[in-house]
């Protein structure tokens, strides 16, 4: 048992389960001072433990914890001004406190993206629980671009599993046909060339 390798702090204990009747919450940043805050009306699914690059992760966490919400049930309700777009040229725009650095929220402004649509989200920036729980892990490789010991992947893939967090280097099949029917719908569409 690979317990001493530390994933994310919600997991690390062990995953809490997700409240089905559970209706969204509030996100806060973490600055003691004006925090930024966003009110989201539902709960959050397809969350996951993330390994990308791009994310935030809390200090000595070697993975990010990611859920999505439909965009018109995010709202910022405190603080707007303190929230900047750290990199504008990524496909999600993620908004991040000035103060504190945390990223409150990702948008995707593309339409024709499959997850257009879907704001991603730090459930445990809220002081509810209920939120759905982490379901699998994406992008695992990508904690060595993040300067994780390529040695160490194997005993992190079976903490992984461990938590009951099934490893991926990409998204679940759910997600990964998700976007294959978007793509496959959007070629249907397409207007044919003779």
């Amino acid at each position: 048992m690979t317990e001493q390798l530390l994933i994310h702090p919600a997991v690390d204990s062990g995953i809490a389960l997700g409240d089905s009747r559970f209706r969204g919450g509030k996100l806060v940043c973490k600055c003691s001072d004006k925090p930024a805050e966003i009110e989201v009306q539902e709960n959050s699914s397809h969350n996951h433990i993330c390994g990308c690059t791009k994310c935030w992760k809390p200090e000595g966490a070697l993975f990010s914890m990611v859920a999505v919400v439909p965009r018109e049930n995010l709202t910022v309700v405190a603080n707007e001004a303190k929230l900047k777009v750290v990199d504008p040229t990524a496909t999600i725009q993620r908004y991040a406190c000035i103060g504190c650095g945390v990223h409150m929220y990702g948008r995707i402004e593309t339409r024709e993206h499959p997850f257009y649509g879907l704001d991603f989200i730090h459930t445990e920036l809220s002081p509810q629980s209920g939120w759905s729980a982490p379901e699998f892990a994406a992008f695992v490789s990508s904690v060595i671009e993040s300067g994780t010991d390529p040695k160490m992947m194997p005993a992190i893939r079976q903490r992984l599993k461990e938590l009951g967090l099934e490893p991926y280097d990409c998204l679940s099949p759910g997600l990964m046909d998700v976007i294959a029917a978007h793509v496959a719908k959007a070629k249907r569409m397409a207007p044919t060339v003779d």
